[in-house]
């Protein structure tokens, strides 16, 4: 019997459904299980009809972090040599382990989380590379690093000073205490509570599914670049991105289906 898909993706109008398929192991990341990552994100991102996505996990967590058996075999070894760390393929700025969190960031539609059960360690840093995420109450989050004597490297470092103030990351990283859904909303970690979280993550995609593409791609890129660049870049961007949104087909059509009090039908950007 042929072993399951580490990740499956089903797309129903214009919402790409994805979900960690390992369920026996709390989605637990091994090598294939970051590769399918990879994979996803990069299919995701050549697919000019999906409009919003949400990321979840099978089973009782959404990731429970790193395989245990990876643990076990750096308790044997002694320090990795500069040539065996992994390193950015061609074209890209992050190393393989880290592109399974960011790409979710690069993609250029919304992506949406739905956070059940545990999402530690690098679960939780692809968790914060989505654009937003959606949490149960009871939900098991933490930067869990600590506890092996390691740091956050799937660019959590990164994308949690994003999030949270800077005294909130350092304590986050230097306990490795769990954190409720409930908190990590108070905290600025998550975007909403929801007692179903895939459920309400769905329906929230659905809806960005029915805005218009190119202003969401467009205030996509200017809000992940924002603090980025420099002031100035960042108004000339969002000039630049004005003036191609004004008058195009997909803008126009918004405004006819406000003025007419419709649903707007848009096309698919190229």
């Amino acid at each position: 019997m042929s072993e399951p898909e580490r990740v499956t993706i089903t797309i129903e109008d214009g919402v790409a459904d994805v979900r960690l398929n390992r369920p026996e192991k709390r989605n637990a990341l091994d090598q294939a299980m970051f590769s399918a990552l990879v994979e996803a994100s990069d299919r995701l991102a050549a697919d000019r009809s999906v409009r919003a996505v949400v990321l979840s996990g099978e089973g009782k967590s959404f990731c429970a972090g790193l395989d245990m058996s990876s643990f076990q075999a750096m308790a044997s070894g002694g320090p990795r040599r500069e040539r065996d760390l992994p390193t950015p393929p061609p074209g890209r700025k992050t190393n393989p382990g880290q592109q399974a969190a960011y790409g979710w960031t690069e993609l250029p539609v919304p992506v949406i989380a739905a956070v059940h059960g545990h999402a530690l360690g690098g679960g939780l840093q692809i968790a914060l590379a989505c654009d937003l995420r959606v949490v149960a109450p009871d939900a098991q989050l933490s930067v869990l690093e600590i506890r092996w004597g390691l740091v956050p490297d799937m660019t959590g470092t990164f994308m949690l000073r994003r999030l949270v103030p800077l005294d909130v990351a350092k304590e986050l990283t230097w306990t490795g205490r769990m954190v409720s859904g409930t908190e990590a909303v108070a905290l600025g970690l998550a975007t909403m509570v929801s007692d179903d979280p895939r459920a309400t993550a769905l329906d929230l995609a659905r809806t960005l599914a029915t805005k218009n593409p190119h202003a969401i791609r467009a205030s996509k890129r200017l809000l992940n670049q924002s603090g980025l660049v420099d002031e100035a870049q960042q108004y000339r961007d969002e000039a630049t991105e004005m003036r191609a949104l004004i008058g195009s087909p997909n803008q126009a059509e918004a405004v006819r289906a406000e003025l007419e009090r419709r649903a707007p039908v848009f096309v698919d950007p190229d």
